[in-house]
């Protein structure tokens, strides 16, 4: 990286840096990020590109398109809400609190990380169906969770809680408590600390683990298929109704849900960063 300076004429002059190697690793980062990024995304787009305008909006419009985006990221929208209040809870006692444990229920989380979604979903389904542990419990109030909507919910918030967890717990551990003594000395209550002080400092780190949380939750496949029971209509993901399109050889129908759900994943995560920064703007004294 270079600094600039300006010199007795007015010109503004540049000073190397004391680390080499910008060049090299700018490079590198280019050409790495174009063969694993851009070079496949510009091919999803050539492929949609080879559609007429009538014919893809045929496919991104029909009543099995546009039901699948919906439980897609509907579903994924409302996991990500569901993991920003439940990873709060969960990192706040892991962070303010020693009991016995702890270390291990710290390990616990990263568990979704390290498990692969197949078997994650296996689990889910087997813990969740009518004659599962929780399931048969659920089954006596009248509560189906396994082969419907609320499956999927379930698994996408098993996968997104460890992102929401792992990017706000180093913000909390680093936020001073005299902050918050400070403030419950003059007066305010343990919610106006908490609301006034806490919060809008772990805000920029919240939307970050929602928008990773999301985004993780819009593509889920593995855990999702065997929970869901995948019904057109009802609970069938877009990342089926894409594989499901590939193996009826439709592969221009799979390329247009697929920009689709790239373009709507691109807007909204371009919205939370937004947020974010405009969050992380008006938190500077």
């Amino acid at each position: 990286m270079t600094a600039t300076a300006v010199g007795r004429s007015g010109r503004i002059r540049r000073e190397k840096s004391v680390l080499p190697g910008f060049g090299i690793t700018l490079g590198i980062t280019i050409a790495w990020l174009t063969l694993i990024i851009l070079i496949p995304l510009a091919g999803l787009f050539l492929k949609t590109a080879t559609l007429s305008f009538d014919h893809f909006l045929t496919i991104i419009t029909s009543t099995r398109v546009l039901n699948a985006l919906k439980i897609s990221f509907g579903i994924a929208f409302l996991a990500a809400l569901t993991n920003i209040v439940l990873g709060s809870v969960v990192v706040w006692a892991l962070t303010r609190y020693e009991f016995p444990g702890r270390r291990v229920f710290d390990a616990i989380v990263d568990i979704p990380f390290a498990l692969p979604t197949a078997v994650a979903g296996i689990a889910l389904t087997a813990l969740y169906a009518e004659n599962g542990w929780l399931g048969g419990l659920l089954a006596q109030l009248g509560i189906k969770v396994a082969y419907t909507p609320l499956g999927i919910y379930v698994a996408l918030v098993f996968i997104g809680l460890p992102f929401v967890v792992r990017t706000v717990q180093p913000v909390l551990q680093d936020l001073d408590g005299e902050l918050e003594e400070a403030a419950s000395s003059l007066g305010a209550s343990r919610f106006q600390v908490i609301l006034r002080v806490v919060v809008p400092t772990l805000l920029p780190a919240l939307l970050t683990g929602f928008a990773l949380a999301f985004a993780r939750a819009v593509g889920e496949y593995g855990s999702v298929i065997f929970i869901a029971g995948n019904l057109p209509n009802v609970s069938e993901v877009a990342p089926l109704l894409i594989v499901i399109r590939l193996e009826e050889f439709r592969y221009a129908d799979a390329t247009a849900i697929a920009v689709i759900m790239l373009v709507a994943s691109f807007v909204l995560l371009l919205i939370i960063n937004r947020l974010q920064a405009w969050s992380e703007a008006h938190r500077r004294p």
